[in-house]
């Protein structure tokens, strides 16, 4: 497998975790939590990741119900995963992410972090690969 760079995405109404890594590695890291009140600011901010990071893939946390199925967050994340990929052109591939707000508090201590659950996710992803 070729080495890609990735970025992932915790999907929030009001803000997106966001991490990084790459398939050399394998290792997932928090990089940052947009909070861009408005969605014009959203992806402008996911613009400058994008050209900065310059991933060949993006993965974002679908929002499952506890046994598996959809639910309403559900429609929302694989929404934001068209939009990604027809603004930017850039595969999204969607990877459960039952459970990993709660893994990130018990990783910080405290309140979930976005973007370590966008960590969790990405690892998540890498660990699928293996």
């Amino acid at each position: 497998m070729p080495e890609e760079t990735l970025l992932a995405f915790d999907y929030g109404a009001k803000k997106l975790g966001v991490a990084m890594g790459n398939t050399l590695l394998k290792q997932a890291r928090p990089l940052e939590i947009i909070l861009e009140a408005t969605r014009d600011g959203r992806f402008a901010r996911i613009e400058a990741l994008l050209k900065r990071w310059q991933p060949e893939r993006l993965v974002v946390g679908l929002a499952l119900a506890t046994d598996g199925g959809e639910q309403y967050a559900s429609q929302h994340c694989r929404r934001f995963a068209r939009q990604l990929e027809g603004r930017f052109g850039v595969p999204v591939v969607l990877v459960d992410e039952r459970g990993s707000s709660v893994e990130a508090q018990k990783i910080t201590g405290h309140e979930p972090d976005d973007a370590v659950a966008a960590a969790i996710i990405l690892q998540r992803y890498f660990d699928a690969l293996t």
